[in-house]
């Protein structure tokens, strides 16, 4: 088996069991990045020596006999609006170019580090977050691996494609409206967006501040479980962030689901969808063995309320330089931060009213079930350039409704995983597994037993 494909947390039982050094595994991870960055156009930063160096340290640790932690050796990088020490953070813009380098790392790079990973480089994103497509005028699209004439999907386009193209084997990115589901369903790996203000946020650029999220992509669940076990955590430099104690989960990811009620999301989930987005919710819920189904009311109202709050809370962050260099921006993300700032105060408010009588409706649903699944995207992989496409006989634009679905979720804080449907000779697509606030460890053991399930078929 090629190393590169590997998930983390056998790379790191491979070092710690000294069948590699860090270092060999690093320098081969590097070159592989460096060959294939070309044409892939993942990584706006590669961090080589600093990596390199990391690397020489860990492998002195492991050599007497230190505990180097359960990420050991493995390489990683970030969208590249989180802050790396020493690199300047540039949010996929050009304005940010001219900012001083960070002078530390993001705290979830902090904490990803003390267990042994090792960074290696910056992602390539949508300027500033906004967008589901990782078309970046400033610097280039990110192709999907799985079709070099496709999107890859964002706005953590580049923290999804470094994965499926196995450049690295997880990566961190954010999600303010499904910026890490959505790419992670097109390019086919595990993308979590977990509860608002679960993890630290601390050290990476904001949209939309009451809707930002930041989580991690990897290609298996254990995965998943060890990096949100890591990054868990009161952090006073996020004032979001939970005080709650930390919900390990990598040793309970087997525990069972037998449990636990799952029900399917219908109605607004079940339309404006490409047939086989629907008959992949099918093929999760066979495996599941369930058939009932649930309705989320107001879906609809709660993706226009997103809009709307995402838009006049980024728009106000960037009104600045929306005034005196609008020339500077990338132009679709300057259009709709430009539409934000004419939003009438008292739609925002609105927005806000029905947010929390949403949130009140969403609570009790999971009264009655754990987890929900649904689609996470209404279609594949769309054509780099293109800009409409046609859903049961319904033209619509492809850069606003990639997100029709993880929309309604992230608008509360839910947390949710798109699981990927890998498919021979198809596209990937994704189906999202959505629980209550604070329940990541549900919809981590669903994920096990779907993984395992399928591993077996």
């Amino acid at each position: 088996m090629n190393i590169n494909s590997l998930d983390a947390i056998a790379l790191s039982q491979k070092i710690k069991n000294k069948q590699i050094t860090a270092t060999k595994l690093i320098e081969g991870f590097i070159n592989n990045i460096e060959q294939q960055n070309p044409i892939l156009n993942c990584f706006t930063t590669i961090l080589k020596n600093q990596a390199i160096e990391q690397a020489n340290n860990l492998d002195d640790k492991i050599r007497k006999g230190e505990d180097t932690g359960i990420l050991s050796g493995v390489p990683f990088a970030v969208k590249n609006l989180f802050d790396i020490e020493g690199v300047t953070t540039l949010a996929g813009s050009k304005i940010n170019q001219e900012n001083a380098p960070a002078t530390q790392d993001a705290t979830a790079i902090k904490k990803l580090k003390t267990v042994g990973a090792i960074l290696v480089g910056a992602l390539n994103m949508d300027e500033y977050a906004y967008g589901f497509v990782t078309e970046n005028s400033h610097y280039g699209a990110t192709p999907n691996p799985h079709d070099l004439s496709r999107i890859s999907g964002g706005s953590s386009g580049g923290s999804a494609a470094a994965i499926a193209a196995n450049l690295i084997p997880f990566s961190l990115g954010s999600d303010t409206n499904g910026s890490i589901r959505v790419p992670a369903a097109l390019c086919g790996v595990f993308g979590l967006k977990p509860t608002y203000g679960r993890l630290s946020r601390a050290g990476t650029v904001l949209f939309s501040n009451s809707l930002d999220h930041i989580g991690g992509l990897t290609r298996s669940v254990r995965d998943m479980a060890a990096i949100f076990d890591v990054l868990q955590g009161e952090d006073k430099h996020d004032p979001v962030c939970t005080s709650l104690t930390p919900q390990l989960c990598f040793d309970k990811l087997n525990e069972g689901i037998d449990q636990l009620t799952i029900a399917i999301a219908g109605d607004y989930f079940q339309i404006g969808a490409e047939t086989e987005a629907l008959e992949a919710v099918e093929t999760i819920a066979k495996l599941l063995k369930i058939e009932k189904i649930i309705t989320i009311p107001e879906a609809h109202r709660a993706r226009a309320a997103a809009y709307i709050i995402t838009a006049c809370e980024g728009s106000n962050f960037h009104l600045k330089n929306l005034r005196s260099r609008p020339q500077d921006f990338d132009p679709a993300t300057r259009d709709r931060f430009l539409a934000g700032a004419f939003i009438p105060n008292t739609w925002y408010i609105q927005a806000q009213r029905f947010r929390r009588w949403y949130r009140d409706q969403i609570k009790e649903i999971f009264q009655k079930v754990d987890v929900i699944i649904a689609p996470t995207t209404p279609c594949v992989a769309t054509r780099i350039g293109q800009e409409k496409m046609t859903i049961n006989g319904e033209e619509i634009l492809i850069r606003p409704n990639l997100g029709k679905f993880t929309q309604p979720l992230s608008f509360i804080g839910l947390p949710v995983l798109s699981f990927p449907i890998l498919r021979p000779n198809k596209l990937p697509l994704g189906v999202q597994l959505i629980a209550a606030p604070y329940q990541e460890l549900k919809i981590l053991q669903v994920a096990a037993f779907l993984e395992e399930k399928l591993r077996k078929l």
